[in-house]
């Protein structure tokens, strides 16, 4: 199976998850364009047929990449970030 580039992959579920919250938002027929064009790559990238599965997906692979971090930016509570 093709894995995607990790930082290409973070950024579409970035992208994803920003698009669905600004349709909530804005209810627009352009932000309901952006936000399934974003979602329909997101399952190609991820060979899936839905965005919940792209979304699992795209965890699963971004898991099994150690500097891929986890899926939404956050930090694990065990790690501690210095300036």
């Amino acid at each position: 199976m093709l894995m995607a580039n990790p930082a290409t992959l973070r950024d579409l579920v970035e992208r994803y998850e920003s698009l669905r919250s600004a349709h909530a938002r804005l209810g627009t027929s352009e932000s309901g364009r952006r936000l399934e064009d974003v979602s329909y790559t997101l399952c190609v990238t991820t060979g899936t047929r839905t965005v919940p599965d792209a979304l699992l997906a795209a965890e699963a692979q971004l898991r099994a990449v150690p500097s891929a971090g986890p899926v939404g930016g956050t930090v694990p509570s065990e790690v501690q970030l210095t300036a």
